[in-house]
């Protein structure tokens, strides 16, 4: 269940705010490849896929409940392992904050100054920062008699934003339009920092998870595609292209990129977005395990309510809708099951492998519209059980009612790129810690809408806040640069 969306309403009062605080507004379109800092502990860690699985439940709560308002819908939280966080700077002067990556929320929202009760310390290593508008040169903190803004207003008169999950977590505050500032690599390799307004939330009360010490960083930065997605906000203002793409290492401490704007690379396929949906979904068609295909009936697959396909970085193994979970498991045991020991571990199918998984495992195949196959190794679906790390290998996709979500475990390995633009998601193979091409987005229908061929013959300026990656569970701290 969730809250009707309002989006022509959302953009107006957007609009309106930015308008109102800056003007004149001078700004050109750019890619940004952010520093992308990732929290990871690995699955067959102490930690246990209960836990993990247990965290991905309270974020899936929060994914599919209502939200009030601007329907700001979507997760607010701190995942407890495998957060990806990344540094930015907000205000004038500028403050940094560190803010977390979530494809499941719109708003950019941090901790306000004013905040009573949010945390003070993080076990991620980090030292906490708060927003205080106050001494901001730059900041505008919306009044709810801005014509612009709804009737919910703080006791302050400041207009206001509140987010109840069902898991009993809530943020609240109020809306602000401050400077967001971007390194940018000109064309001629020189680096200037830019600036441009942005409406985001400061916070002043969380509960539930969200305030808790041992997970918690400085808010939120949300990559949705509603109109107060940053993402929306700044590509609307030609500041960066309607596109955005990651790269997600999945051994080692990982690693990868995170980039506002397009990765290229040869071999990507694309696939449509289902429309009018508030997440990434997808229309996956049918799953095929060593080439032969699952008998279950692709309805089972499609977008409805409290159903459908999507893809989330905050989610961190991967959900089957609970028609094809046994499919799925039946398919594998029977081609593994000369070679392995079918086993149950925490509720999951396991098995005792003494050869290469790799060998012993089938491709897995998801194929979705437009004949675009994402094409899963072993290592895509199988993580190893914290009961032996030797030889016991599981199956990190879990039974769900009603939705399939592909999650960190499935998109490691790979540049995904959204396109909002052409609106389709596209992915292919590649080594995250190699340095990626980064490009505006490219037409690829002749029918593009003349916002869309405005944006693409805009002068482009690759801005870079390079990538790394923090690990909770090393002292060392990997970093990782795009510019290498």
């Amino acid at each position: 269940m969730r809250a009707e969306r309002s989006s022509w309403m959302e953009f107006l009062f957007t609009a309106a705010l930015i308008l109102a605080a800056f003007s004149p507004l001078a700004v050109s379109c750019a890619t940004t490849v952010l520093r992308l800092e990732r929290t990871p502990v690995p699955l067959n860690s102490s930690a246990g896929v209960e836990k993990i699985s247990a965290q991905d439940r309270a974020r899936h709560a929060r994914l599919f409940s209502g939200v009030a308002n601007f329907s700001v819908y979507g997760s607010a939280d701190c995942e407890l392992y495998g957060i990806y966080y990344t540094k930015v700077k907000l205000g004038s002067p500028p403050q940094e904050f560190s803010l977390q990556i979530d494809t499941g929320s719109d708003l950019l929202w941090v901790s306000a100054k004013t905040c009573g009760n949010c945390p003070r310390s993080s076990s991620f290593r980090i030292e906490l920062r708060f927003y205080d508008a106050a001494a901001s040169s730059t900041a505008k903190v919306v009044p709810c008699s801005n014509k612009a803004c709804p009737t919910r207003c703080t006791e302050n008169g400041e207009c206001s934003y509140k987010i109840n999950y069902e898991d009993h977590s809530e943020t609240d505050g109020y809306y602000v339009v401050d400077r967001i500032y971007l390194d940018s690599i000109q064309p001629d390799s020189t680096i200037a920092t830019s600036s441009a307004p942005i409406v985001f939330g400061a916070s002043t009360y969380q509960s539930g998870e969200l305030g808790d010490s041992a997970l918690a960083v400085d808010g939120m930065f949300g990559l949705g595609h509603g109109p107060l997605s940053p993402i929306s906000q700044l590509s609307s203002e030609g500041v960066i292209p309607r596109v955005f793409s990651h790269c997600l290492k999945g051994e080692g401490l990982g690693g990868g990129t995170f980039v506002l704007g397009e990765i290229s690379e040869p071999g990507m396929v694309y696939t449509p977005l289902v429309p009018a949906q508030p997440h990434y979904n997808l229309d996956l068609q049918s799953i095929a395990v060593n080439g032969e295909l699952l008998p279950v009936d692709s309805s089972v697959f499609t977008t409805s309510t409290g159903r459908g396909t999507f893809i989330d970085s905050g989610t961190t193994l991967a959900y089957l809708v609970e028609e094809a979970y046994e499919p799925f498991i039946s398919a594998v045991t029977a081609v593994v099951s000369p070679s392995a020991t079918p086993i149950l571990s925490e509720g999951q199918q396991c098995y005792s492998v003494t050869s290469s998984v790799s060998q012993v495992f089938p491709a897995v195949s998801f194929n979705f519209a437009n004949s675009a196959s994402l094409l899963l190794k072993p290592a895509d679906y199988l993580h190893q059980s914290v009961m032996d790390v030797g030889g016991i290998w599981c199956i990190g996709f879990l039974k769900k009612p009603g939705v399939t979500i592909l999650g960190d475990l499935v998109l490691k390995d790979k540049i995904v790129v959204y396109d909002l633009v052409h609106q389709q998601i596209g992915w292919t193979y590649y080594d995250c810690l190699k340095a990626v091409n980064v490009s505006a987005p490219k037409q690829r229908s002749s029918s593009a809408s003349s916002s869309d061929m405005l944006l693409t013959s805009l002068p482009l300026a690759i801005i870079i806040l390079s990538l790394q990656i923090f690990s909770v569970i090393v002292d060392q701290v990997n970093v990782i640069s795009v510019l290498s």
